[in-house]
């Protein structure tokens, strides 16, 4: 197991902290059970489910160093049973990755034809852990232009489009979802630009219903596969947005979320009062150096 972790550990970038100093980084703490575990009891809950959703601060240091740890993990666990699913791969971008990963291009050729994320160094560990390993990668999100149509003109923009352009999206019209997370969505956005309109909150669940369909879809065309889907927290933390869609696209699917990011209250975490997060929730250290 330190083995293991010590690979981890290197291809994340972490190669001066030792495994037992990456550790003393983080907490992880079982809502349901009431407890402070370690990865391989997250690995061992996903016996009795489908997905799992780890929810992240895009430059949280640990967090990144947690998401291959845990995805490793999983595989040693279930095998090829495990695939990973990522918020920061569009749809549009599916064949050039499944490309990649088969070997048939170079990484250059890819990061060429992809629009990578400025960080994407932060989820390469997975993406070429998964290459190594033959397994599956689902491109998750639907491309951002748009989402950024739905922002600027509103929902009804989409019907424009063409079929094939369709074919990225989930059907429509999607589920714009009300209650608790649109009032999260419209209190965080409170005084920015545009945080009055519908358009925004929409252009924000085209994101969330792109995801959970991508997963819905992948999910139906690979029977007893299991999911780990690595995302921005928001978006299912409370087991909302998301989660609560592919949740709505199918009810009997079982679902599990980590809430990871770091917080002021490392050294003596109020576990009570997060617990409302997720099913796990992961406390980092806020003096880690971010990733950028």
């Amino acid at each position: 197991m330190r083995a293991f972790i010590i690979t981890i550990l290197c291809l994340t970038g972490f190669t001066a902290i030792a495994q037992s100093d990456m550790q003393q980084h983080y907490k992880i703490y079982d809502t349901r059970n009431k407890q402070i575990i370690n990865i391989e009891q997250i690995v061992s809950a996903m016996a009795d489910a489908d997905v799992l959703f780890f929810g992240e601060e895009h430059n949280d240091s640990a967090g990144h160093f947690l998401e291959a740890a845990i995805f490793k993990a999983l595989h040693t666990a279930y095998g090829s049973q495990i695939s990973l699913s990522l918020e920061m791969f569009e749809t549009d971008g599916q064949l050039v990755l499944n490309e990649y990963l088969a070997g048939l291009i170079d990484e250059s050729r890819m990061g060429k034809d992809l629009r990578l994320w400025s960080n994407y160094k932060d989820y390469r560990p997975m993406i070429e852990y998964a290459k190594a390993n033959q397994l599956k990668v689902v491109a998750a999100n639907p491309p951002r232009r748009y989402v950024t149509m739905v922002s600027r003109k509103g929902t009804a923009s989409l019907d424009a489009l063409s079929k094939e352009a369709k074919q990225l999206l989930p059907p429509l019209p999607y589920d714009t979802l009300t209650g608790r997370y649109r009032e999260k969505f419209m209190d965080i956005m409170k005084g920015s630009p545009g945080s009055g309109s519908n358009s925004i909150y929409h252009s924000q669940s085209l994101w969330d219903a792109g995801m959970s369909y991508s997963i819905h879809r992948f999910l139906k065309a690979n029977r007893g596969q299991k999911i780990f889907h690595c995302v921005g927290k928001f978006h299912s933390d409370e087991k909302l947005g998301t989660a609560a869609q592919l949740q709505l696209r199918n009810k009997k699917l079982r679902i599990l979320n980590i809430s990871c990011f770091p917080d002021k209250s490392f050294a003596n975490p109020d576990w009570e009062s997060l617990s409302q997060l997720g099913d796990f929730v992961i406390l980092t250290n806020p003096e880690l150096k971010r990733t950028y």
